[in-house]
């Protein structure tokens, strides 16, 4: 019987004597506060986990110069088109409320609480878009 109470007492003693450490939370990535030495790690290891390539058949590396740059002249164009044809809808007071057509575009402009809503609707196709200019 005194060897039982001697054990339990070294156990008691024992687990009031031990040291614990305290956790000490380190970050690896250089963003949120790690080493900087960790991004090239990070980088190689993300590169190698990546399982998207990107397209052959993609339009963007096999357009040259002289297609980018119609393209670009396209889209100044309409542009110029697009402001135009604003202007003489709406004037130099800007967009005002009501309902207008630009073709097969039915636009509709009224004002809301979150600010002026700009519907629009392509009768062609039924594609939709709203576009809210806050107060």
């Amino acid at each position: 019987m005194k060897s039982f109470i001697i054990t339990i007492l070294l156990i008691f003693t024992a687990t009031t004597y031990s040291v614990g450490q305290e956790l000490v939370y380190r970050p690896k990535n250089p963003a949120f506060g790690g080493d900087t030495f960790n991004y090239q790690w990070l980088l190689s290891s993300a590169e190698a986990q990546n399982q998207f390539t990107e397209d052959p058949n993609s339009d963007r590396n096999s357009r040259t110069e002289l297609e980018r740059f119609t393209e670009s002249l396209n889209n100044q164009l309409l542009s110029q088109i697009s402001r135009t044809l604003f202007n003489e809808q709406f004037g130099q007071n800007g967009l005002t409320e009501g309902t207008f057509n630009f073709g097969t575009l039915f636009i509709e402009i009224f004002p809301s609480g979150e600010g002026l809503v700009i519907n629009i609707l392509d009768t062609n196709t039924g594609d939709q878009s709203q576009v809210i200019i806050p107060n």
